[in-house]
């Protein structure tokens, strides 16, 4: 991946010759799939049932509350922005189905929000095969970041699991760190990034647990950690089963400081815990919805209470408000003659794009456009609040 300085530093003169070499449509030309005169159609494939069910919503009531403050303005180019959501249950077979459905029979512009690492992984073959852009999808697989139709708004988990091992290290001298993952491509995703991280400290797992997905069937993985006396345990996995596993190990007296990825859904996450969360630290890859001190998080608020009064701010909603704004972003740079094609390059050429502050960065062999990760942690009270380092784990 190109450094920031060389991504920031694409010419003017590249920006001008994807102009140049947009298609300009005439009413002779076919229409672009899912475009009119009066609306941009977007797809969506996510979990809206079952142990994620939680993810998807969030995600979906995030862009449709940047889709209506747009939509509210007149839209982009005149045209209204619309949502179609499908629910596949965190399932990979399902994600196929709705895919090609949406792309096949609904013949929308682009899909866009989708949730999980396995699901993508079986999304994103059928999308290209077609075309058609997949984009901000809620996961930080590696893969996702080579893939040519694919636009990543968020940091990776290769990132946000370095970040959890030098905290560790660095803030509390942990040196006996265990690992508990989902077992699928999601779980060895993260897997993969904590190895990395360890690698470049001559460290390895004292014990790795793993849980099948869209279960809660975590008493194995404990047991396999348990045996490592581990003074930290990262975490890869959805809230329910994070949740459960995380209440059963306090149950039986172990209680070493517990992280966990983005992907959790902070949350559902926080609510499922109840008053056993206190001390669990979260990684995450878009500012603290609640800062008064933010300008996008205002923006994101303001945009929320708008579309549903009484939705309370969250991690995951945030994230699909800023997956909403980086679509209205690029359709506003395409012009009226927008097509797939011209999406995703006038993306690739983009440079530096600020969403009222928050700054993503793409370039032409670049397509990810925050490396930001923040650090988190659940209060006494359940709350989340923003943390600048570790504080060793909380005696319950």
């Amino acid at each position: 991946m190109r450094s920031r300085a060389a991504r920031v530093a694409l010419t003017a003169a590249a920006w001008a010759a994807t102009m140049v070499l947009a298609p300009v449509r005439t009413a002779a030309q076919p229409e672009v799939p899912g475009v009119s005169a009066e609306r941009v159609l977007f797809g969506q494939s996510a979990a809206f049932s079952g142990p994620a069910a939680e993810l998807g919503r969030g995600m979906r009531l995030g862009i449709e509350a940047a889709f209506k403050e747009a939509n509210d303005a007149g839209g982009v180019h005149g045209r209204r922005l619309e949502l179609h959501s499908l629910d596949d249950g965190y399932e990979p077979e399902a994600a196929i189905e709705n895919t090609r459905l949406l792309i096949e029979e609904e013949n929308v512009f682009a899909l866009v929000g989708g949730v999980g690492t396995p699901t993508s992984r079986s999304a994103v073959p059928v999308a290209d095969e077609a075309g058609v852009p997949y984009i901000a999808p809620f996961t930080g697989a590696g893969f996702l970041r080579q893939e040519p139709h694919v636009i990543n708004l968020r940091a990776s988990y290769a990132q946000e699991t370095e970040e959890m091992v030098e905290r560790l290290t660095r803030d509390l001298g942990v040196e006996r760190i265990a690992v508990v993952i989902q077992n699928d491509s999601f779980g060895r995703a993260g897997l993969a990034g904590v190895r990395a991280a360890f690698d470049k400290r001559g460290m390895e797992a004292v014990a790795i647990g793993v849980y099948p997905r869209n279960t809660t069937a975590v008493k194995t993985a404990i047991v396999d950690i348990e045996v490592g006396e581990p003074e930290a345990v990262i975490i890869v996995g959805a809230y329910q089963p994070v949740a459960s596993l995380i209440a059963w190990t306090r149950h039986i007296g172990l209680d070493p400081v517990f992280m966990t990825l983005s992907f959790v859904g902070s949350n559902a996450l926080a609510e499922e815990l109840g008053p056993r969360g206190a001390g669990v630290y979260v990684t995450q890859v878009v500012p603290f919805p609640t800062a008064r001190n933010s300008r996008v998080a205002a923006a994101y608020r303001r945009a929320l209470r708008a579309h549903t009064a009484g939705a309370e701010p969250g991690f995951v909603s945030f994230e699909g408000y800023l997956a909403g704004r980086l679509v209205i972003e690029a359709l506003e740079r395409c012009g009226p003659n927008v097509d797939r094609d011209l999406f995703i390059q006038t993306l690739k050429v983009a440079g530096s794009i600020d969403l009222d502050g928050f700054r993503l960065v793409f370039g032409d062999e670049d397509n990810q456009g925050s490396d930001a990760v923040f650090l988190t942690v659940i209060d006494e009270r359940g709350r989340y609040r923003p943390a600048t380092r570790l504080e060793g784990a909380v005696t319950q």
